[in-house]
């Protein structure tokens, strides 16, 4: 339902339902509303910074409830509580046209989270929701409601939730309904308490979400890589979203030009039936005039009695007529059965080209899955690299927490024995303590160089699994476009088959008509000559008082003769116009077989560029592959550096610890 143009009778009727609720719950109407309603009429009704109470968000809620008015609706900082908003969301779930909901700076909790969450399970028509300066993320079970009717919300563009102090689970809950929802585009979470394992979970609920293409998560504590990765994952979703677009858009155009070629094909067909009813209604007008002249050549005769010879001359001349009429009988049986000959080949011919079509397409089909086969190889060797650089991380970060706890418990043994040994033990101390701090400082170096390795090692890795994304998402694109080509080429080889048949089957249909027209004519011809002899006998005494009538039927006769030509002329032309129409067709359908034929040999050149690219992206998946067991063989070398060290170190503490008990146990001397 869409929102109609406010008018002032609208805007009237608004302010008397508002007046109307607040008196049925016996408060008075606030003023800051009434001065609203009474605005010029807008779709926007905006009460930020106002103060409301609980009986006007009463009458809100309900006044919302079917109005087709207001498609944004503003309560920005109105120190809202608890009650009032979830009065006014719940007017707001059956409501059809509000687009816009802005809640920022009312502290929202524990109870309005979970009418958020109500309001987002069955609202059909938000798409921007503001709740910036709430605490929705301090009460975990109301906000895990919200997620949860956020997950199934199948309308919502835009989610702002920024400073609303949501923790790491908060985070996962968001991560989970992320994975549910198929509609957000825009998610806002700055200024939160997200922290390391919260945008771990958002950047694992990425791969399943195709639809988000912004989030933001600065001020969560977040580390580098984490926000890297997140911003790779929403440049992929922007690019499928403007890909998807564009796709949209031709679709779109493509429908269009479709539409208008199908009114054109319509429009000819039409055309071309008029005509065909025009040339019907002027045979049957010819056939009426010509039976009413019949009629009264009969009538002048029976009236008349003209002589025997004149009788015998209109015999000849029926005779002449009805020869040239069989002969016309035999022409259209012949181009008859030569026309239902050229059909049958036609119809040959297009099961042999459909045939050919089918082939082609079974093969595409098995090299499409031969080369999704090889994608989703590829998928899995990177996943399983994955797990394998993501253990090592782990490892590494287990090492370094490990060293830096037993520096710790070392430096503050030898603090107690410095405590315990410093007159007699100066000059030893501070000789332990240089070297303590050598290689700590060394420690530090090394830890610092592993640390950049591993970014460099996590840096490749995102460079593969772009690499790999964008191949992926080229052959599909290749892939899709070929089968849209071939698609569009078959619907159209065999729409305009269809459209060819039919009218080769509705010119043999006009052609037995015609037949069966002539051969009528031709009967009746033969049933006026035998009336005519019949009538011949009773006519012997009249011969000498009708000569003039006979040399004026003589005339009228010639005339009709000289008519009879014409028609047979123009029948003539008609036939020689219809035989160059079906010549024209035939040229027509021999280029579109060389149209089928150029694709398939367009489509053959793709499949075989598509071959080579993924056999150059196969070679170099390989030579990464090798890169990345070299890294991890120096990782590995690194990590045992590291641990004859670590054992060094302790050896090293060890004999001083023992060094230093040892000289304290002595005597003085």
């Amino acid at each position: 339902m869409r929102a109609r143009t406010p008018a002032l009778g609208d805007m009237e009727e608004l302010r008397r339902s508002y007046s109307r609720l607040c008196k049925e719950s016996g408060a008075e109407p606030q003023e800051v509303v009434l001065r609203q309603l009474h605005q010029p009429p807008q779709s926007r009704l905006d009460l930020s910074g106002h103060s409301l109470t609980v009986d006007t968000c009463k009458a809100l809620g309900k006044l919302l409830q079917n109005q087709t008015v207001w498609t944004e609706l503003v309560l920005s900082d109105c120190m809202l509580s608890e009650e009032g908003a979830t009065m006014l969301l719940q007017g707001l779930c059956v409501n059809t046209v509000m687009r816009l909901l802005d809640l920022k700076g009312n502290n929202l909790r524990a109870e309005g989270a979970e009418a958020l969450g109500k309001f987002l399970r069955q609202n059909q028509s938000i798409q921007s929701l503001t709740l910036e300066w709430n605490n929705l993320g301090t009460w975990e079970e109301a906000f895990t409601t919200f997620c949860r009717g956020l997950a199934v919300n199948s309308t919502l563009r835009h989610l702002d939730l920024r400073n609303n102090q949501i923790s790491h689970k908060g985070a996962e809950e968001l991560a989970l309904a992320l994975q549910g929802n198929t509609t957000l585009q825009q998610l806002d979470l700055r200024w939160n308490n997200i922290g390391l394992l919260g945008g771990r979970s958002l950047v694992n609920c990425l791969p399943s979400n195709r639809t988000l293409w912004r989030l933001d998560l600065a001020g969560n504590s977040v580390p580098g890589d984490v926000l890297r990765a997140v911003e790779q994952a929403m440049d992929h979703n922007q690019e499928q979203h403007t890909a998807f677009q564009e796709n949209q858009a031709r679709t779109h155009i493509l429908s269009r030009e479709v539409q208008h070629l199908q009114k054109e094909k319509s429009k000819q067909f039409v055309d071309l039936m008029e005509t065909i009813d025009k040339q019907r209604e002027e045979m049957a007008k010819s056939s009426r005039a010509v039976a009413v002249r019949v009629g009264q050549l009969q009538e002048a005769l029976n009236e008349r009695h003209s002589i025997i010879k004149s009788l015998k001359a209109k015999l000849q001349m029926a005779e002449a007529a009805l020869a040239l009429s069989d002969q016309k009988v035999q022409d259209l049986g012949e181009m008859l059965a030569t026309a239902q000959q050229e059909y049958r080949l036609g119809q040959q011919e297009a099961a042999e080209r459909e045939s050919k079509l089918l082939r082609d397409l079974s093969a595409a089909n098995e090299k499409n899955l031969l080369l999704r086969n090889q994608v989703d190889e590829l998928e899995r060797k990177v996943k399983s690299q994955q797990e394998q650089l993501f253990l090592t991380r782990q490892e590494l970060t287990h090492t370094s927490a490990e060293m830096k706890m037993r520096t710790v418990q070392a430096e503050e043994r030898l603090d107690m024995e410095k405590r315990r040994a410093r007159q007699s033990l100066e000059d030893s101390e501070k000789l332990h303590l240089k070297e303590v701090e050598c290689i700590t400082r060394h420690l530090e170096e090394s830890q610092k160089a592993m640390q950049e390795r591993v970014h460099r090692l996590e840096a490749l890795r995102l460079s593969l699994e772009e690499e790999l994304s964008h191949v992926k998402a080229a052959a599909l694109s290749e892939r899709g476009q070929a089968e849209e080509e071939l698609m569009k080429a078959r619907n159209q080889a065999r729409l305009e088959e269809q459209q060819h048949l039919a009218h080769m089957e509705e010119k043999l249909r006009l052609l037995a008509q015609a037949r069966d027209e002539a051969q009528g004519v031709c009967t009746q011809q033969k049933q006026m000559v035998a009336d005519a002899q019949a009538r011949a006998g009773q006519l012997h005494l009249q011969v000498e008082g009708q000569q003039r009538r006979l040399e004026e039927l003589q005339q009228e006769l010639s005339s009709k003769d000289q008519e009879k030509v014409t028609e047979v002329s123009r029948v003539r032309v008609e036939l020689q116009e219809q035989i160059g129409r079906l010549q024209a067709e035939l040229a027509g359908q021999e280029a579109l077989r060389e149209k089928v034929a150029a694709l398939e040999r367009q489509l053959k050149v793709m499949v075989s560029d598509h071959r080579e690219a993924l056999l150059d992206k196969e070679s170099e998946n390989a030579s990464l592959r090798e890169k990345l067991r070299l890294k991890e063989a120096e990782v590995a070398r690194i990590r045992d550096e590291e641990a004859q060290r670590a054992s060094l170190l302790q050896n090293a503490i060890l004999t001083y610890v023992q060094g230093t008990s040892l000289r304290s146990l002595s005597p003085p001397k």
